[in-house]
């Protein structure tokens, strides 16, 4: 069962990843060059950029979630507590960074996503901007939490 759970932990600790390195990219590097551009480019490379993140990273999204989950499960059926119990809490994780998503940057997404498609530049483009880097941040810091749970389930598997 060790191996088993060290498999799911690995699959996790890569699909999280993905997600993690998207999120801190939008932190670190992107979020000041959005700041130094007009409205019009940022609608478009903002916009665009959602239009092909919303179809592409829910996979990695996904296997994040089922495959941490299946750690937790797996770790308490071998009677492994401590990293069940570290493989929980990064799943509680990935669920707060998941509503976190859905309430507040998703919908922004699919209103910038239409606009750039639409070659349009809403009124409120930038507010939009500023209202979905808010939480960028804190989106980057839950998923590297996760990520570190994960590492340490490996540790003590």
């Amino acid at each position: 069962m060790d191996i088993v759970i060290s498999l799911t932990a690995i699959i996790a600790i890569l699909a999280v990843a993905v997600v993690y390195g998207a999120d801190l990219v939008a932190a670190v590097v992107l979020r000041p060059v959005y700041a130094g551009v007009d409205d019009r480019t940022l609608v478009q490379a903002v916009g665009r950029g959602h239009y092909f993140g919303d179809r592409r990273m829910p996979v990695p999204g996904i296997l994040g979630v089922v495959f941490t989950a299946l750690t937790a499960i797996c770790a308490f059926i071998a009677r492994m507590p401590l990293p069940g119990a570290l493989a929980s809490a990064a799943l509680l994780l990935l669920v707060i960074w998941l509503a976190m998503f859905v309430r507040i940057s998703k919908p922004i997404n699919v209103r910038l996503s239409a606009a750039a498609m639409a070659d349009e530049v809403p009124a409120d483009a930038r507010a939009l901007q500023d209202r979905w880097e808010s939480i960028i941040t804190l989106r980057a810091v839950i998923q590297g939490i996760a990520v570190l749970l994960l590492c340490l389930v490996l540790v003590f598997v």
